[in-house]
């Protein structure tokens, strides 16, 4: 698909590898509606790349559903979904008083991550099948934002690592579903990437967690996240697959 003239969604655009995805995305010429629970965000970036700001909570169908019909009024039906949206945790499962992880924590991360996406992508497909195909008979394109904790998640990222997991499993029977109406489904794993989360941590773990890295030993930048997920957009062969953007990471144990 050509990015051009094309409308897109993204979730979590307002910030760290979703802002970085909605300017890549803008740059290529697509209409973007940056979705965020923080408006002020949503705000910021698209006023810079001349999007539209939509409130979004991915985990209310209300919420989304208004958001998709805005951002349709707006740009037009949109053909591209990134589902960049999501939360993290750290829990052990028994805690040093020997009291167990509560569950509320382990659902909301479920809820946020794998429910969100998959409600964000329900919605989107749903409008996008009754589009004009185009080349090939597409339709449109999603790319569901996994992790590397999919594969190697690390001791306390018990929910984190599910709520990646499911994406992982959820991308080869969504596209295989959704290939009828000529809609591409693939998945980023990405690693340890510089976004305001990972700048919170002290310098020094900063640069331990990057040395981690076998190559380049840097911290990945939220551009490279971009420019793979527009690749996706593009290029039409590439379909039900997860692939992993980590610099050969592969994560210790803690």
């Amino acid at each position: 698909m050509n990015i051009q003239g094309h409308a897109a969604l993204v979730t979590g655009g307002g910030s760290g590898l979703g802002e970085a995805t909605a300017r890549e995305l803008a740059r290529l010429g697509a209409k973007v509606a940056v979705l965020d629970v923080n408006l002020d965000n949503a705000q910021r970036v698209a006023a810079d790349i001349g999007g539209v700001a939509l409130r979004c909570d991915i985990t209310d169908t209300v919420s989304l559903q208004a958001a998709i019909d805005q951002a349709a009024a707006a740009h037009g039906p949109a053909r591209i979904l990134m589902n960049i949206a999501g939360i993290g945790s750290a829990k052990r499962v028994v805690a040093k008083d020997g009291s167990p992880a509560p569950l509320e924590d382990f659902a909301k991360v479920i809820n946020v991550n794998l429910i969100g996406t998959y409600n964000a992508s329900r919605l989107f497909a749903a409008a996008c099948a009754k589009l004009d195909a185009l080349e090939d008979g597409e339709r449109g394109v999603m790319v569901f934002t996994a992790s590397v904790a999919a594969f190697d998640g690390q001791i306390g990222q018990q929910a984190y690592s599910a709520s990646k997991g499911g994406l992982v499993g959820m991308t080869l029977p969504m596209a295989r579903d959704l290939a009828q109406h000529g809609i591409r489904v693939c998945t980023i794993a990405p690693g340890l990437f510089s976004t305001p989360l990972m700048k919170q941590l002290p310098e020094p773990v900063q640069q331990s967690l990057a040395a981690s890295i076998p190559f380049p030993p840097r911290l990945g930048k939220p551009e490279e996240f971009a420019q793979l997920a527009a690749h996706i957009v593009t290029n039409t062969h590439l379909n039900g697959e997860v692939i992993r953007l980590d610099g050969a990471l592969r994560m210790a144990p803690r």
